[in-house]
């Protein structure tokens, strides 16, 4: 419908997660009546963030350094571990006031579909920490979506044999097919309180 720099606004725009044809033309629309400095501004918070940030050497959270705040916080419980999908699922758990561990971010989930197996995840670097660490508890904190449990499970059955490790996964009371990011701090923390043993039975 439209051409040249327009067109390649609405596109990419278009290239992000949870925005359709619609939205990125509204938001096309709003940049083209905002100030240039406005503008400049969203354009340079981007290239600075994609400059600056990368991921942690040891959690593989996002960070400015080499490790994030979390890893470099000596108050933080070294001998449980959170794991989780996504760095943005750290929020979500920290806001909960509920646990005071370390994390560790798969970067996703097992999606045979996608072509994700284990090998795509970061579950290498999680079983080497266990062992350097010397983690007691291993929290399997991933999404109650059907990749979320089989990732559970697989992780599960790799930490069974384990000796004098738990392995827990979060209790009742995240609705089956919901993101953590998106479950309020209530509810979330009720889950994290009352998680129970994961087995691979």
């Amino acid at each position: 419908m439209y051409s040249g720099p327009i067109q390649d606004l609405i596109d990419e725009f278009g290239r992000l997660p949870g925005i359709g044809p619609k939205s990125a033309q509204r938001i096309t629309f709003h940049m083209l009546r905002i100030p240039t400095t406005e503008a400049e501004r969203l354009a340079n918070a981007i290239v600075e963030a994609k400059r600056r940030v990368r991921f942690c050497e040891t959690c593989f959270n996002l960070a400015e350094g080499v490790e994030c705040n979390i890893c470099a916080d000596d108050q933080r419980e070294g001998s449980t571990l959170c794991v989780v999908e996504d760095a943005r699922d750290i929020s979500a758990v920290e806001r909960t006031g509920e646990f005071n561990g370390r994390y560790h971010v798969l970067q996703g989930c097992i999606n045979p579909i996608e072509g994700i197996g284990p090998e795509q995840l970061r579950i290498a670097e999680l079983m080497r920490r266990i062992t350097e660490q010397q983690i007691a508890e291993v929290i399997v904190c991933t999404n109650p979506t059907i990749e979320g449990e089989a990732t559970a499970m697989y992780l599960a059955r790799l930490l069974s044999p384990t000796p004098e490790l738990t392995v827990t996964r979060l209790a009742s009371g995240l609705p089956v097919g919901s993101d953590l990011e998106y479950a309020d701090e209530i509810t979330l923390g009720r889950a994290l309180t009352g998680r129970r043993l994961i087995t691979d039975g």
